[in-house]
């Protein structure tokens, strides 16, 4: 396995420091527009805390109104397309197709275009059976080095794509030193490392009610 692939979970699951990403996740999957206010409420945080977090999410998306409409997941139309009981939305990268299923805790169908060939790759991923479905069998998921980081999306995202096979993928490669494809099975199993990371903060920063019980 190379370094890439080991490292990415770690690296990635620095997105879920701010406490924000699942539960703004969950509100995008419901496919409208999420103002700060709706953020704050579901994340227990105070408006302060949530423009601040913000802040520090690279990249996100809002509309004219000043509401969120992409941060992995996105309301505007991509290669990606990911569909969440019935809600038709989109991802930034192939990676998050593989990720988000089990941080919304709902089943997905994906459809991808290979860079490469326009071929269409077709996935099906459960939150708890993981993926349960690729067409064409052969697809892989490309990855990219996050050593020099400044945005997510344009440094790792637009550069992870679905291939059909490893030889649709071949030209691509050899334009992007340094990367490297892997299968869907393999890249799901990434992005599960990343889930678990993710959930755990999301568990970890859960406040306590105050008529719970408490163990100190």
């Amino acid at each position: 396995m190379s370094d890439l692939s080991m490292q990415l979970p770690e690296r990635l699951s620095r997105l879920g420091e701010t406490g924000l990403l699942i539960p703004l996740l969950r509100l995008l999957a419901d496919g409208d527009p999420v103002t700060v206010q709706q953020l704050s409420v579901a994340a227990g945080r105070t408006i302060d805390e949530v423009r601040l977090g913000l802040a520090a999410m690279q990249d996100t998306e809002y509309d004219d109104q000043g509401r969120i409409v992409g941060q992995g997941l996105t309301l505007r139309p991509t290669p990606h397309r990911f569909t969440v009981d019935g809600e038709e939305l989109y991802t930034w990268c192939a990676l998050d197709t593989l990720i988000f299923p089990a941080l919304l805790d709902r089943p997905a169908r994906v459809e991808s275009v290979s860079p490469a060939s326009g071929e269409t790759i077709r996935v099906t991923i459960d939150p708890v059976a993981g993926v349960t479905g690729v067409t064409p069998p052969s697809a892989v998921v490309s990855l990219v080095n996050l050593e020099q980081i400044t945005s997510i999306r344009s440094a790792f995202c637009n550069q992870v794509h679905y291939f059909a096979s490893v030889d649709d993928a071949t030209g691509w490669l050899s334009e992007h030193p340094g990367a490297e494809v892997v299968s869907v099975a393999e890249a799901y199993r990434i992005g599960n490392e990343l889930t678990t990371s993710l959930l755990d903060l999301l568990q970890d920063d859960t406040p306590v009610a105050d008529d719970c019980p408490r163990c100190c």
